[in-house]
């Protein structure tokens, strides 16, 4: 009888373990989108506005790194989204109203990140992940360059 116990809590752990670890497999850290926003910079950078938007927004491209992608917009009230790596549909559109579940105008905060003195740093919401397809919470790095944003989100 322990012997059967023994190994329904084995067998329980490794179930466990392998959720986790398939979990942590699926999901990108906050470094991640750091060195995403670094990289997407980089290549800016060096490639300029136009060719950096059709990179972004390439659903196979490298600016897509497990449930990561890369957005970007204009930093002004208002602001119009410029690429984004996981919603086409949002290109071309003023987006400083969009509210998330809990009503957080949630790109008038990356816009004020954006703005603000130091023109980096993270904002918190609710947004549908493209991989699940669920409402998750969101943190969101931002990162402004010019008279734009990079944003890229880990999913929580």
């Amino acid at each position: 009888m322990r012997h059967l116990f023994k190994s329904i809590f084995l067998a329980l752990s490794l179930s466990l373990l392998t959720q986790g670890l398939a979990f942590a497999d699926e999901h990108a850290s906050a470094q991640d989108a750091i060195n995403m926003i670094k990289k997407v910079i980089a290549y800016y950078k060096a490639n300029g506005p136009e060719k950096t938007y059709a990179a972004v927004n390439d659903p196979k491209g490298q600016f897509i790194y497990k449930d990561l992608y890369v957005f970007a917009g204009t930093v002004k009230p208002g602001g119009v989204t410029l690429a984004h790596g996981g919603n086409p549909k949002l290109l071309g559109k003023p987006l400083g109203e969009l509210r998330d579940g809990d009503g957080v105008f949630f790109v008038k905060k990356i816009n004020e990140v954006a703005g603000s003195k130091e023109g980096k740093g993270w904002v918190d919401y609710k947004w549908p992940n493209p991989v699940t397809k669920a409402l998750e919470q969101k943190s969101t790095y931002v990162e402004r360059v010019d008279e734009i944003y990079f944003a890229c989100g880990i999913y929580k």
